[in-house]
């Protein structure tokens, strides 16, 4: 229904930014390693969304390039994994990342992910890789759209703690061990997008 949408980013609250486009504010929930990449508030975002009805809500989640959405569309078609632990997946790891991971089956790298046990991991591994084979000419043949660059980020309050923490747990981690992990990666003046990626580093 919606797969595209270009405008000027209202906020960014991790991993939510609100983007404004004709008018209308649409919340996208989008995966840290798009995140990062986002220009700063007020310039202008073309993110490919991909469109999610429930019955208690409708989501919008979004990314920086088709490819990273198609990978997104893959990852919840197997079975037990919904969207929230898909963004989750694709924010501990980049898309060539998880790629390299199932292709190479190191089930104990995506073991570390939040949300993500033994038999999950090898569910991804096992049926991830037969998809790729059909795919690899077309997305996920090694070309420059996922190598990820990552922006000097700009100043966040002095929450940028706790708002980082927030971010974790909402990609599926339990809140002592949000909080734990950003007390290991931080830093005098650090902003929230940096904690973020730091301890996610840090988590694989």
């Amino acid at each position: 229904m919606i797969g595209r949408l270009r405008g000027n980013i209202l906020e960014k609250q991790p991993p939510l930014v609100l983007l404004e486009a004709h008018g209308v504010g649409y919340e996208v929930h989008m995966p840290m390693t798009c995140f990062y990449e986002l220009p700063e508030i007020a310039q202008e975002a073309v993110i490919f969304t991909h469109f999610v009805v429930r019955e208690d809500a409708q989501l919008l989640f979004g990314f920086n390039s088709k490819q990273e959405r198609a990978l997104f569309r893959e990852l919840i078609k197997v079975n037990g994994v919904g969207p929230k632990l898909a963004l989750a997946i694709l924010s501990g790891m980049s898309a060539q990342q998880f790629v390299t991971a199932v292709e190479r089956e190191e089930v104990a790298s995506l073991v570390k992910l939040p949300g993500v046990g033994k038999k999950t991991a090898e569910r991804l591994v096992v049926e991830m890789k037969d998809r790729f084979k059909g795919m690899h000419g077309d997305l996920f043949g090694g070309d420059s759209a996922f190598t990820l660059t990552t922006p000097a980020a700009a100043p966040e309050s002095n929450d940028a703690e706790a708002e980082a923490a927030a971010a974790l747990v909402a990609l599926g981690y339990k809140p002592q061990e949000a909080s734990r992990m950003i007390s290991k990666v931080g830093k005098p003046d650090a902003d929230c997008e940096t904690l973020i990626r730091e301890a996610l580093r840090a988590a694989i």
